[in-house]
């Protein structure tokens, strides 16, 4: 791979799936986490206000008003088979890991040249945010809980699809850069996903393909996006913000 330039920044927006962290661990741990739990959720806990509306969501979104909780089980669980990134399902499987975690049953992934690199950026003042389809809940704990102990300290706020918007939509990207106060220019995201690093681009910011080998957008074409295969390629020329 090319060399990647030095980025002058203010803040470092991460993707997690195929980028922080293994895609296989989410698929293979965390999501038959939340699958199996999915009904014991909903039977248990359904009026409560978070559960009832992300339950809400998925009828809307099935076209089914009335729709019960098996026939919802059902739905959850082929979207989650699918690995279909829709914000109920989000919703619903971050209240699980999120338990998940705080009970040790989970401990959060992270590739080994991450923290280190998160932890020398976040000292030399370079604000790191998180934009990821899984729900700020989830986010929230995965950091929380990694083999190095909590992380959140090292983070400045989280966004998901719910409030920010769909990952390969510009608007998205413009809406977290107001919510930061970042200028566009002074935003980097790293992602292994193409279109989701041409909505950001499209927004004004700057952006990194990280390309991982094993990971599902290994082989993805991604444009003339810099790249690089792991966070140790990324250099920040980064001065800090008030």
């Amino acid at each position: 791979m090319s060399a990647v330039p030095a980025h002058d920044v203010d803040a470092v927006v991460l993707d997690i799936e195929g980028t922080t962290s293994a895609t296989g661990f989410v698929v293979d741990v965390l999501y038959p986490y939340a699958r199996e739990r999915f009904g014991e959720l909903l039977a248990s806990r359904g009026a409560e206000p978070e559960v009832a509306r992300a339950v809400a969501q998925v009828r809307a979104e099935i076209g089914e008003p009335d729709a019960d909780a098996a026939r919802v089980e059902k739905v959850l669980g082929a979207w989650a088979d699918a690995d279909r990134k829709a914000t109920p399902l989000k919703t619903l499987q971050g209240i699980l890991w999120a338990e998940g975690f705080a009970r040790g049953d989970l401990v959060s992934h992270f590739y080994p040249d991450v923290i280190p690199v998160l932890r020398r950026w976040h000292a030399d003042g370079v604000r790191l945010y998180v934009y990821s389809s899984g729900s700020v809940s989830a986010q929230r704990a995965w950091f929380a809980h990694s083999a190095e102990g909590d992380l959140l300290d090292l983070v400045s706020g989280l966004y998901d699809t719910e409030n920010a918007g769909p990952k390969q939509e510009a608007a998205s990207y413009r809406a977290i850069a107001s919510s930061t106060g970042a200028a566009p220019g002074r935003l980097l995201f790293l992602s292994d996903r193409p279109g989701e690093l041409d909505a950001a681009r499209a927004a004004g910011w700057r952006a990194v393909g990280v390309r991982r080998a094993e990971e599902p957008y290994a082989d993805a074409d991604f444009g003339d996006h810099p790249q690089v295969s792991d966070f140790s390629g990324i250099t920040l020329a980064a001065r800090s913000s008030s």
